[in-house]
């Protein structure tokens, strides 16, 4: 038997050439641009055979009767028994004039050619969006009461079949599959549509919560998906009977779910919390369309709802299909499938082989460098306070990432003890002597960098100072509060400010600022380190929401308690749990792969909502703190005693309260 297949290299396509080649007499030819030449040894491998069975015909859907020369149309009249037309824009995101062409001009190409050919029965696959936006349950024998096809998928899939069932002068199948998506048996998926578009919405669902956690979700109408294997067994099949012709045929789940079970499945499949509370999609139903699409037309709701469904990888237009108002009778496929064992698994049954593919093939993730060296390599990165503790740590991994490595400090000697030291393991480190309290010093240190490299890339306010001292042992000590601004606030600003506008003009960049978590929870002893901090933190979101157009990433990392010699002269901390340099440093690699807003440890976020929901009872905590742990010797004028050995109850505050300030 001879068979004529267009779309054969795409998803539904080669499996139904596959399907086709079972038959020991089979012999398939097949549309291919000529530019498509190349990758057919891929597809001879993946069918099983040569060209001597699978006969590819270079030629274009979008010319009359399919740009196929006269000499194969000569070849191929009267030779072809079945004419399967899959190929089509399967796209919501192509454009109205693409999908026109190739939907349903191509058909109409299509049409001509099987016709020319003499072909003795032509297949068209169209789609249940062929049904538009119906309300209630559409037929089979239906096809003239399709409404609101708005949607130019929907309108050029809906005239392509009357295309077939008004001009098509041989005997004529239609088959509307749902949804598609992968392999029942093996999962096996070419790309991202329907349900998937979820998919990352729910991992992320799963790194944020337990998968025993209950969680709000959404509930719309009943979504039909079928596995790629039952459309293909199906078609063939079908396609096979006597006395089937000038009838539509539902490749359809007689038993759809509502879109929050369906998700819900997929949730179980990922290990992923649940929705257990589900919000009804068409409680929005008494906003008139013309409203909604008014609201989101507004900027700012326009730039919110565009991040949001970008960042969860979401089609613009795909909450419309939520709430999706059709079911499909698929009365007369059953009747044809009976007796032949094909029929529609239950999801369950195979969503998480769904789900291992798509996390193992298909996530966007994985294209997406998540290396070090992948974000910095031939970038200039600057860590200022490079010379010991957080900086020399972070700078080392930005020169062992391949990045141009440049760092400042004060401290001269240290800083070529650093620079050697990174010589010796064939590291190179540029060096700088700035301090960044002193203005005239970072002006010309930004004027060098801005000449000789061209800015940087990567900003890290390192360079830090600070003070645990008690306010009552601070009143004759206001320089103390001066002293901590200059560095902390004034110092990172002045570099800041000097690189940004080299920044905006290269439309990117990265500043992470190295914060404390004493920001989020207020910590005693440190008022002067916390205050110049939380100015930082305050300068920054106001600088992101600024440039959030300009694509500058800005990145607040409240650091717990790291070992480094700006804690040393506080014996007390010998005794407690803190971070060391490395691990604090792996928090900034962190920053610059992912380029989150915030990084912050539990312990940290909790303590901010502490004191935004319950203030007074986090006031009695710090406060407990505060007076549980005394004041090191570098306090005050008056002479401290060494700390005696932890008591028992400081050791388990310690613990608890691990990494934060006291």
């Amino acid at each position: 038997m001879n068979y004529f297949v267009t779309g054969a290299t795409g998803f539904i396509g080669k499996r139904l050439v596959r399907k086709l080649l079972d038959r020991p007499d089979a012999i398939v030819h097949f549309l291919t641009r000529a530019i498509e030449l190349p990758r057919l040894e891929e597809l001879y491998e993946y069918w099983g055979c040569d060209d001597t069975r699978v006969i590819p015909i270079v030629g274009d859907l979008t010319q009359s009767e399919l740009g196929v020369a006269p000499a194969d149309i000569e070849k191929l009249k009267g030779k072809i028994d079945h004419f399967f037309h899959l190929a089509a824009i399967y796209d919501l995101k192509a454009s109205a004039e693409d999908q026109q062409r190739a939907n349903v001009d191509g058909t109409r190409n299509t049409v001509r050619l099987a016709e020319e050919i003499a072909a003795r029965h032509f297949h068209l696959v169209s789609s249940i969006a062929a049904a538009g936006l119906f309300e209630g349950l559409f037929r089979e024998d239906m096809f003239d009461e399709a409404e609101n096809l708005d949607n130019p998928y929907f309108r050029t899939k809906h005239d392509s079949e009357g295309i077939v069932r008004k001009e098509c002068r041989i005997p004529w199948r239609i088959f509307r599959p749902a949804i598609v998506v992968g392999d029942s048996r093996t999962g096996e998926m070419d790309k991202i549509d329907g349900p998937y578009y979820f998919f990352k919405l729910i991992q992320k669902m799963r790194r944020m919560f337990p998968s025993w956690m209950p969680t709000i979700g959404i509930e719309g109408g009943r979504i039909n998906v079928v596995p790629v294997d039952f459309v293909v067994a199906a078609m063939d099949h079908i396609a096979h009977l006597e006395n089937q012709d000038s009838q539509c045929f539902h490749l359809t789940d007689p038993t759809p779910m509502r879109v929050g079970d369906l998700l819900n499945t997929f949730a179980r499949a990922a290990h992923a919390p649940e929705m257990v509370m589900r919000i009804n999609a068409a409680l929005l139903g008494f906003i008139p369309r013309s409203v909604r699409k008014a609201m989101f037309a507004l900027t700012p709701v326009r730039r919110i709802r565009t991040a949001i469904m970008k960042d969860l990888g979401l089609p613009d237009d795909i909450l419309e299909f939520v709430n999706y108002p059709t079911r499909f009778d698929c009365r007369e496929t059953q009747r044809a499938l009976k007796g032949s064992g094909i029929a529609v698994p239950p999801l369950d049954s195979y969503a998480w082989r769904l789900w291992d593919y798509w996390e193992r093939h298909l996530d966007p993730d994985l294209f997406i460098d998540r290396t070090l060296r992948g974000q910095v390599e031939g970038k200039v990165v600057l860590v200022t306070g490079g010379s010991s503790g957080i900086g020399k740590a972070t700078i080392r991994k930005m020169a062992e990432a391949g990045a141009i490595a440049v760092t400042i400090a004060r401290d001269s000697q240290a800083l070529e003890e650093v620079r050697r030291e990174f010589e010796a393991a064939s590291l190179r480190l540029i060096t700088h002597v700035v301090d960044v309290s002193d203005p005239q010093q970072c002006a010309s240190f930004v004027k060098f960098m801005n000449e000789e490299h061209g800015g940087v890339d990567f900003l890290v306010n390192n360079a830090g100072r600070s003070i645990r001292r008690g306010i009552e042992n601070s009143f004759d000590r206001f320089h103390d509060f001066e002293r901590t601004m200059e560095v902390n606030y004034f110092g990172a600003l002045r570099l800041t400010m000097g690189f940004l506008p080299t920044m905006i003009a290269k439309r990117k960049g990265q500043i992470i600022n190295i914060s404390s978590i004493g920001v989020l929870t207020n910590a005693p002893r440190f008022s002067a380190y916390v205050a110049s901090k939380a100015a930082m933190d305050a300068w920054t979101r106001c600088a992101a929401s600024e440039f959030a157009d300009r694509g500058i990433e800005f990145t607040t990392i409240n650091m717990p308690l790291v070992r480094t010699p700006m804690i040393a002269p506080t014996k007390l901390y010998d005794q407690v749990p803190t971070l060391s340099p490395e691990e604090a440093a792996d928090l900034v690699v962190e920053a610059i792969i992912h380029k989150p807003v915030r990084i912050a440890t539990r312990l940290g976020i909790f303590g901010a909502l502490l004191h935004s929901l319950l203030p007074k009872v986090a006031q009695i905590t710090m406060n407990t703190s505060f007076r549980m742990f005394p004041d090191s010797s570098a306090a005050g004028t008056r002479k401290f005693p060494e700390p005696e050995p932890q008591t028992a109850d400081q050791i388990a505050f310690s613990q608890i309260m691990r990494g934060i300030h006291f």
